[in-house]
């Protein structure tokens, strides 16, 4: 096989295998233990399912709802994050005046705040993505605080020796450099906004997969929640791969594989 094979067999092989593990465990263990299926549906239960919310058409347009809010809370709080940091790392000033009322912020239960916001602003797709923005903001405001603040002083220098302005300084060196702590914050957050945008739907919503989900719950279709847990899963997996790619793409003089490798 070429070196490009074995890479990819190394890396989706292991997964994959595990994976059919857990599935072969997961259909024919707990029976053996004689665990109700009430309780721990197989898997092949929980595919007839997931067929079953599919062919109702229940599941696209849930789906393509709560994927929106979390894009959109993603997207909206991460630019807060990084404006923020860049306004606290540019003065000790504001760094005073705003770091202890954005500690505070993230110390508050988010569950906590999610029944004022849905009361504000209303149960419709809004609330949700507020929701989203608030649970993606400081993961992504930490990281680009320290990728800001770790710039070499000898770059500092050299654009100062060229007579270089703040603006290009932050644009040629300081951004560029703080892309990495960027990036390591928008994993997390993009992952915590599908569970904000869920927190949303769960308090008060008629559509998204929170909503759907609660519906299965009040029928006691544990198989159905099943199957739109597996469907949630899925969609933090896809949507950390993209932010994972974009990492790779962009900040290609620090992947995440190189930096690996390089500490072993």
């Amino acid at each position: 096989m070429s070196a490009r094979t074995n890479a990819l067999f190394g890396r989706y092989a292991p997964p994959t295998l595990g994976g059919i593990v857990l599935l072969l465990v997961w259909e024919f263990v707990p029976a053996f233990f004689n665990v109700s299926k009430l309780l721990l549906p197989p898997p092949s239960a929980i595919a007839r399912s997931l067929w079953l919310i599919y062919d109702r058409g229940l599941l696209i347009d849930n789906f393509l709802v709560t994927l929106v809010e979390a894009l959109s809370g993603f997207a909206i709080g991460s630019l807060a994050a990084i404006f923020f940091a860049f306004l606290v790392t540019r003065s000790v000033l504001i760094e005073r005046m705003l770091m202890p009322y954005l500690v505070g912020l993230q110390a508050l239960p988010k569950v906590a705040l999610a029944p004022l916001i849905v009361v504000w602003v209303g149960i419709g797709i809004e609330s949700k993505i507020l929701i989203a923005a608030v649970i993606s903001f400081f993961p992504v405001l930490i990281n680009a605080i320290v990728g800001f603040s770790t710039v070499e002083a000898e770059k500092i220098d050299l654009m100062r020796s060229l007579v270089a302005s703040r603006w290009q300084q932050f644009r040629i060196v300081i951004f560029p450099n703080s892309l990495p702590f960027i990036f390591a914050g928008l994993n997390v957050a993009i992952v915590l906004s599908i569970t904000g945008a869920l927190v949303g739907e769960f308090i008060g919503a008629d559509r998204g997969l929170g909503n759907l989900l609660m519906q299965l719950n009040y029928n006691m279709d544990i198989s159905g929640m099943f199957a739109v847990l597996v469907v949630l899963a899925l969609l933090g997996i896809l949507l950390y791969a993209l932010v994972r790619f974009l990492h790779v793409r962009f900040v290609f003089w620090a992947k995440p594989d190189n930096l690996r490798s390089g500490s072993n």
